[in-house]
């Protein structure tokens, strides 16, 4: 892997995701049986079959596969599913659905090469609103959009004991994170973010790290204060791993703009 921006010090991702799925909510079996028809904003028609409670079998255009997936139980009828691509494993690809209202939330992300966006993180991540099942009746509820909800937001998320981070919501546009308890420890940064609004009290998270090539996507469920997620990323060897992760939230507190300049 690329180590020019990563300090002698700096944990690579393989070695800070160790454990940090042991807050995780457990993933369920409940899709194996059922079919999916999404359509997202933009014209991406995908067909998802579960086969089993790790295989899906999808389609989308001319492209087709059958490939891993896990789903998780977020929020009451709704699921995060995450998937991967053996033809594609710079690739990976989260979908949120809430199968009572219809609404869906995609978040496709890839490792790029290098050198391909200089200045850039690595890992790009590309979010899109969507339908299940007929896109020509109105489903339920607000669409999925982007939020400044989080902004001045300061935040803990404990992972395990052994995984405590802070985080503080800057702006739209970023966050700074660092680490209280781990291998981590006295580490930080400040990286870019992007917050949408999956429903009322549910918002999907995600971020792009600048020292290492690795993104994260988390779903947050305020009623809860759960954190429930995966990271896409390059570990110490070169190889590309999805790994999850899951958190308990404590919400420590809140900045007031109030009518003076405020982040973008």
């Amino acid at each position: 892997m690329n180590d020019v921006n990563r300090p002698a010090d700096w944990k690579h991702f393989d070695d800070f995701a160790a454990g940090i799925a042991t807050n995780r909510l457990p993933t369920t079996k409940a899709l194996a049986g059922q079919t999916f028809k999404i359509t997202l904003n933009g014209g991406r028609q995908i067909d998802l079959a579960f086969t089993s409670a790790d295989t899906v079998a999808w389609g989308e255009g001319k492209d087709a596969g059958v490939d891993w997936y896990e789903a998780l139980e977020v929020a009451a009828d709704t699921v995060f599913i995450n998937m991967t691509f053996a033809a594609r494993p710079t690739e990976d690809e989260a979908l949120i659905v809430n199968t009572r209202t219809r609404r869906v939330l995609s978040v496709r992300e890839r490792v790029r090469e290098a050198d391909e966006a200089p200045g850039e993180p690595r890992v790009a991540q590309t979010w899109l609103a969507g339908v299940l099942g007929d896109p020509s009746v109105r489903p339920e509820g607000a669409e999925p959009a982007p939020s400044r909800d989080l902004v001045g937001l300061t935040a803990h998320y404990e992972y395990s004991p052994n995984h405590v981070y802070e985080h503080i919501y800057l702006s739209s546009q970023r966050y700074a994170w660092q680490n209280l308890v781990g291998v981590q420890r006295g580490h930080g940064d400040v990286d870019l973010a992007t917050t949408w609004k999956f429903a009322e009290g549910q918002y999907v998270f995600g971020f792009r790290e600048f020292i290492i090539p690795v993104a994260s996507l988390f779903f947050y469920n305020w009623a809860d204060m759960r954190s429930t997620g995966k990271f896409l990323g390059v570990i110490s060897t070169g190889a590309i791993e999805n790994k999850p992760a899951g958190a308990f939230i404590t919400k420590k507190s809140t900045t007031d703009y109030g009518k003076g300049p405020a982040p973008v």
